[in-house]
């Protein structure tokens, strides 16, 4: 795949992500992929393979009640790396998360196969999910 495939194949993973589409998201993620949470919150660590990262993102909404938005700014695309910047919103007990953060993706077979998150407030981050 080239950089426009790469953007659009993340484009398309933020709908899925956005609208709780859970079976697109699966067939878009390979098996092994690795996703990474910068922080020491308790949603903060890697997470190993497929499941284990569908498994955070259902928690992001189950811990916001479906409040729970990353909301795509720009995505730039690059032959080993495409970058989305989003601006993540949640709500959760009482508290607001809403700000930037940007996710690091690496493409591999026309699948995501890692992707890192990084927030503009860690500290603040972990603070939201405890």
């Amino acid at each position: 795949m080239g950089t426009a495939e790469n953007v659009e194949l993340v484009r398309r993973g933020y709908e899925a992500f956005n609208s709780a589409d859970m079976a697109t998201l699966s067939d878009m993620f390979a098996e092994d992929a690795v996703w990474h949470v910068a922080g020491s919150g308790v949603l903060s660590g890697t997470k190993q393979g497929r499941d284990a990262i569908l498994a955070y993102f259902g928690e992001l909404g189950a811990r916001t009640q479906g409040h729970f938005q990353a909301n795509v700014q720009d995505i730039v695309g690059g032959e080993k790396h495409t970058v989305a910047i989003q601006q993540t919103h949640g709500e959760a007990n009482g508290k607001t998360l809403d700000m930037p953060t940007v996710i690091t993706f690496v493409v591999r077979d026309g699948q995501i196969a890692e992707g890192r998150e990084f927030f503009e407030d860690t500290a603040k981050a972990d603070d939201f999910w405890t």
